[in-house]
C-alpha cells in the first residue's frame, strides 16, 4: 500500500518551498513585522560622540614614533681638529658625519688654492678619490674652460659619503653646517664655487634653499669668502644646457681676470 504520511509530509515541504521561493522572486527575502516603531524614541537616538582631542603638533608626533630618524650629534667644537692637516683624518673618522659602513673620502688638494669647489657628496660611481667618475670628468672639462686645473683647486663635499637622498635639515641638526663652515675656514680658498648649491644652502641655514642661486659669499670664522652657487654636476650631466648658464655666470664673476 501507498505511504500516504510521508507523501503528504513531501507535499507539505513542496508547497512551502515554492511559497518561499515565489516570496523571493518578488523581492522579499527578510521576515518582516506590522507593529510600528517609533524611531524617534529616546532609547534608538544615537549617543553623542566625545569630541576629538586636540591634534598634537607634528614636531611632538615625530618625536613619540619609534622609527622617526635620530640626530646623531658632532663632536663638540673644541674636540674638532685644529690645523688642516688634522681636518682629513678626523672627517673620516667623526661618526656623526655620515652613517656607518658607508665609504667615505677625503678632500682632494691644497690649502690656500685659488678656488676651492664644494660639492654636495661624492659622487656614486668615484673610486678612491673624490670626483673621480663621470661627474669628475665633467668637472676637469670645466676647469680647462675655466682655465685652470686641479692642481691650483681644492675639492670637498658637504658629506664625507655617497647618501642617497639626503636629508639636509637633519644633517644641519646634527651640526654639519658649522662644521662645513670649520672646513672652509681651514682650507682658506680665496674663491669658493659650490655645485649642488640647494642642498648645502640648507645645510648652512638658508631658507628657502632656492635662495642658494643668489648666494654671494660665505660667512665663515674669516672674512667673507667670495662665492659662486651652481647646479650640481649630476644635473649639468644631464642637462647640457645649464652647463651655458654656469659659463656667463662664471665670467660675471671673475671678470677678465685670470684666476
Amino acid at each position: 500500500m501507498p505511504d500516504i504520511a510521508n507523501a503528504e509530509n513531501h507535499q507539505w515541504r513542496d508547497a512551502v518551498t515554492a511559497a518561499l521561493d515565489w516570496w523571493r522572486d518578488a523581492g522579499v527575502d527578510h521576515a518582516f513585522v506590522d507593529d510600528a516603531q517609533d524611531w524617534l524614541s529616546e532609547a534608538r537616538k544615537p549617543r553623542e560622540a566625545a569630541p576629538p582631542a586636540p591634534m598634537k603638533p607634528l614636531r611632538e608626533l615625530t618625536a613619540e614614533r619609534d622609527d622617526s630618524p635620530k640626530v646623531a650629534k658632532v663632536s663638540a667644537k673644541a674636540d674638532w681638529p685644529q690645523t688642516f692637516e688634522a681636518f682629513a683624518p678626523w672627517w673620516l673618522a667623526e661618526p656623526a658625519l655620515a652613517p656607518a659602513g658607508l665609504h667615505r673620502l677625503p678632500p682632494v688638494g691644497a690649502q690656500g688654492a685659488d678656488l676651492m669647489i664644494l660639492v654636495p657628496m661624492p659622487s656614486a660611481d668615484d673610486g678612491d678619490t673624490l670626483l673621480s667618475g663621470r661627474a669628475g670628468r665633467l668637472l676637469d672639462a670645466m676647469l680647462a674652460a675655466f682655465g685652470l686645473d686641479r692642481s691650483r683647486t681644492y675639492i670637498a663635499s658637504a658629506l664625507p659619503a655617497h647618501v642617497p637622498m639626503p636629508d639636509w635639515h637633519l644633517h644641519k641638526e646634527s651640526g654639519l653646517g658649522e662644521v662645513l663652515l670649520h672646513h672652509i675656514t681651514l682650507a682658506a680658498p680665496k674663491r669658493l664655487l659650490i655645485l649642488g648649491a640647494s642642498g648645502i644652502s640648507a645645510l648652512l641655514g638658508n631658507d628657502p634653499p632656492n635662495l642658494a642661486q643668489s648666494l654671494r659669499a660665505i660667512n665663515q670664522e674669516g672674512p667673507p669668502l667670495p662665492a659662486l652657487p651652481a647646479w650640481d654636476l649630476e644635473a649639468m650631466l644631464q642637462r647640457p644646457a645649464l652647463k651655458a648658464g654656469l659659463w656667463s655666470r662664471w665670467l660675471e664673476w671673475t671678470g677678465t681676470e685670470t684666476i
